[in-house]
């Protein structure tokens, strides 16, 4: 695989990801379901997911950027099994609305374990590392930094609605309002 295939490869990632947060931010104000506690980790870990393919498409692949990457989806699986494990018992209706039959927490423990899986493959191609020299820069182009710049501004949003939803302190467990629109900022 070469660098230009695997920023592209990384590209692509980010607009993976970049429709998994906006999935959520359009469940949570389409559907009006406010994400719990345990659902805005899962958003963070999917945003910092994003950090390996970011640096990637800057800076060219290398394994550190993977790795960081990894250990997103290793935390963000921890934080999506959990959830499951607390709505696994028979007759538990889960935590809002079913999309394709799956709780938005399973989805996201089906998303962590398959870029689990695919940044594993992806290290396995070692020519994207090999350095052409000193001044060897890849420079993105449209379609890479379109997926940068789109994912920022999804995190952004997601942070904004969070601050609304949560206010300064902890958020609810099993939140209906958002807290800062109810004092009437």
């Amino acid at each position: 695989m070469t660098r230009s295939f695997a920023v592209t490869l990384n590209a692509l990632s980010l607009y993976a990801l970049a429709l998994v947060l906006a999935a959520a931010f359009a469940a949570q104000l389409l559907l009006h379901e406010l994400p719990c506690p345990l659902c805005l980790l899962q958003r963070i870990q999917f945003a910092v997911l994003a950090i390996g393919p970011i640096l990637n498409i800057r800076w060219g692949p290398r394994p550190s950027h993977y790795a960081l990457s990894l250990l997103a989806a290793a935390a963000g699986a921890a934080f999506s099994t959990r959830q499951v494990l607390l709505h696994i018992m028979p007759g538990d209706a889960g935590y809002g609305t079913a999309l394709f039959g799956y709780h938005y927490y399973t989805l996201a423990l089906i998303g962590f374990a398959a870029a689990i899986v695919l940044l594993a493959a992806i290290l396995l191609f070692d020519r994207q590392f090999e350095d052409k020299g000193p001044t060897r820069q890849i420079a993105p182009g449209a379609f890479a930094t379109t997926a940068v710049w789109l994912l920022i501004a999804l995190t952004a949003l997601n942070v904004v609605s969070t601050l609304l939803e949560c206010g300064f302190g902890a958020c609810a467990d099993n939140p209906v309002v958002y807290e800062l629109l109810k004092r009437g900022i």
